[in-house]
């Protein structure tokens, strides 16, 4: 059975709380302290991925997180630089660049569904 560490759910807790800092001030424009929150949310994703890299599910799911964190930090950083709906290429603007991590999470999580989780149905796994 996995269990998860009472230090590593408190750790996992206060990661919500940064992320949630993070997008309050994105959506109020508190640029300065939103762009700080990046910081925390961003290193305290990365150390949940190491911790529980013994898991291919766990591993899987969090390395989609931290991409996700990435790309969403990219897109309030753009957007603070007022640079998101500038074009790079055609119709591609600054803000599309976002995909790219968006989309490594995508890959990491149909590796995971489509691939491993189906030639490893004997394994215990978290999920």
């Amino acid at each position: 059975m996995y269990r998860i560490p009472m230090r590593y759910r408190m750790m996992e807790n206060l990661h919500i709380v940064f992320w949630l800092l993070k997008d309050i001030c994105w959506c109020l424009i508190y640029k300065p302290v939103a762009v700080a929150m990046v910081f925390p949310t961003l290193i305290i994703a990365i150390v949940i991925t190491i911790r529980n890299k013994h898991y291919v599910s766990e591993i899987c799911h969090n390395l989609a997180t931290v991409f996700w964190i990435f790309a969403n930090s990219l897109w309030m950083c753009l957007e603070f630089a007022e640079i998101d709906e500038n074009p790079i290429y055609g119709a591609i603007t600054y803000k599309h660049l976002a995909v790219i991590p968006f989309g490594i999470g995508i890959i990491i999580l149909a590796y995971y569904y489509l691939w491993f989780k189906l030639r490893h149905k004997h394994l215990e796994e978290t999920m």
